[in-house]
């Protein structure tokens, strides 16, 4: 009896052991057999060399002309500006009337359409343009140093893109045909009526306001500093020529 408690315990030790060989064996078969992984990102592969395209024909427009977007791939755009209503001027039967209201008013549009809600860098050249009047025309120099000091306040807003605005924008498009310029102005006029009809003024934007568009889309960050010619124009620097000319 006694010898049998001394010989299995010995007997699993040395199972235990032959089977931690085994199993370590065949993990280093299976290393050695495993297949190398070839990284496909190689330097060769790298160095490819791609096709170098401009930047007009990355984003896909040929020309805008009056109040429609061509594109290279042949379709034609036009686009509706919604103006914005603030919500929290209507009461909740309110705000449910005009939901019932717009909902009702687009459900009977039946073509595809697109929404754009986008932020910009907020408008300042109306202030601007008052403050250089009333510069213009006080003798006073405190109230022309407050004007000056207040431009230049207005201008630092406008240029750091920290004061934003919302923008909201229809977009309708068809595949270019003769005449389709037509059609896509007479579905500008009845989604605007749409609108109009909830009392939300909007208006279909002509090619400078495309442009504005196309530039809000691209390079957000910048498209503040354009005025009505649609040129590029720092408002400080306007504000300070104002302020030039009655020194």
């Amino acid at each position: 009896m006694d010898l049998i408690t001394i010989i299995f315990p010995i007997l699993a030790v040395i199972g235990g052991v032959i089977a931690l060989y085994v199993i370590n064996k065949g993990n280093v078969k299976t290393k050695n057999n495993s297949p190398v992984r070839i990284n496909k990102g190689t330097k060769a592969s790298r160095n490819k060399t791609t096709e170098e395209i401009t930047a007009q024909e990355f984003v896909n427009v040929r020309d805008i002309t009056d109040k429609y977007l061509y594109t290279r791939d042949g379709f034609v755009f036009s686009y509706i500006r919604i103006y914005p209503i603030s919500p929290d001027l209507l009461s909740r039967r309110e705000k449910r009337t005009l939901t019932r209201q717009l909902t009702a008013e687009l459900s009977a549009e039946t073509e595809r359409f697109g929404f754009l809600a986008l932020s910009r860098p907020v408008d300042i050249s109306p202030l601007v343009k008052e403050y250089s009047e009333l510069l213009s025309d006080t003798n006073d120099p405190v109230q022309k140093e407050i004007l000056k000091s207040e431009m230049q306040a207005m201008s630092n807003y406008a240029l750091s893109g920290e004061v934003v605005e919302r923008q909201f924008y229809i977009k309708i498009w068809d595949k270019y045909s003769e005449g389709v310029e037509n059609e896509l102005q007479k579905r500008c006029f009845t989604l605007l009526g749409y609108f109009t009809s909830s009392n939300i003024n909007g208006e279909i934007l002509i090619e400078e306001d495309i442009i504005r568009l196309s530039n809000l889309i691209t390079n957000p960050a910048y498209v503040h500093i354009e005025n009505t010619d649609v040129r590029a124009s720092m408002p400080i620097i306007e504000s300070l020529v104002a302020a030039a000319k009655e020194e």
